[in-house]
């Protein structure tokens, strides 16, 4: 039940911290990020670290950390779920309950460009750092790096991203780069999904750092995904977003999925929070397109 649940991460909290570590280690690792099916499923739930709880109509729905962690416990339970990626305080809990075994591991690294600031592409790196995702023993890291033309912000967080790419591949872990062009617009970043623009964005990311070995890219579906994927050779993952229209996103993605390049997909709120509540339904339908 969810109360022992709650209660089991509290306990080890207060009265037991050195479990955190204990559970790392003990952890039985992903033989590869990739699932008998040949790609990956993995859960995203690093959004509100940044300040992105909104879900829907619900701006609070992914505040509530008791209901999170459930729905995240259905989601990697389910068969063909391969990994998870968050903040280090959700994969904590995670590894608390016992839930990662075999699961490929991915820490969310930059935090700080907090949705809807005026700092928001200054990204700095609040979360995970490659030496503690190698010695918490997971798969590797992920970093949102968003392009703004128009931001003097743009260069430093460029900078920070190959820092982090270059000492995640010195380990051979993964850095996942989660490139977007993006722009101001009324106040607020809109990352522009027009397929140019994530061309432009792979191009730039995929020169960032001083090795690529273990660079993979995470990816928004667009239109002309053809042509989007054909612009590197690093391994991509398709990211899924919120979804108005869920048949027409499941529909983009298996199609994206059969692109050479495409390695899988990386779901979050579209997977957690489906529209009829069936969390266990939503990842399964994931599932099937791999």
């Amino acid at each position: 039940m969810l109360s022992d649940k709650v209660s089991r991460i509290v306990d080890a909290r207060v009265k037991d911290p050195g479990a955190i570590a204990a559970a790392a280690a003990r952890r039985v690792r992903a033989a590869s990020p990739l699932g008998e099916h040949g790609k990956a499923m993995i859960i995203a739930a690093d959004h509100p670290a940044r300040g992105a709880n909104t879900v829907g109509d619900d701006h609070s729905a992914m505040a509530d950390r008791f209901e999170l962690l459930e729905r995240m416990c259905v989601a990697l339970e389910r068969p063909g779920v391969t990994g998870v990626l968050g903040t280090a305080d959700i994969l904590e809990d995670l590894l608390l309950l016992g839930v990662l075994d075999g699961k490929s591991v991915f820490g969310s690294m930059n935090r700080a460009g907090l949705a809807g600031s005026v700092f928001e592409i200054d990204d700095r790196f609040t979360g995970y750092d490659a030496e503690t995702i190698a010695a918490m023993g997971f798969d590797g890291g992920k970093m949102l790096t968003r392009i703004a033309l128009d931001d003097p912000a743009t260069p430093s967080a460029l900078e920070n991203t190959a820092r982090a790419i270059d000492a995640l591949n010195d380990r051979r872990l993964i850095a996942m780069v989660e490139p977007f062009m993006s722009v101001w617009r009324d106040g607020r970043i809109r990352n522009d999904l027009s397929s140019d623009a994530v061309v432009k964005s792979i191009t730039i990311a995929s020169g960032l750092g001083r090795r690529t070995a273990y660079t993979w890219l995470k990816l928004p579906v667009v239109d002309g995904m053809e042509r989007v994927l054909a612009s590197s050779t690093l391994p991509a993952l398709l990211l899924g977003g919120e979804v108005s229209d869920p048949d027409a996103a499941f529909a983009s993605w298996g199609k994206a999925l059969k692109l050479p390049t495409a390695q899988g997909l990386v779901v979050g709120r579209s997977l957690l929070y489906p529209s009829d509540g069936d969390v266990a339904g939503a990842v399964d339908r994931a599932v099937s397109l791999l």
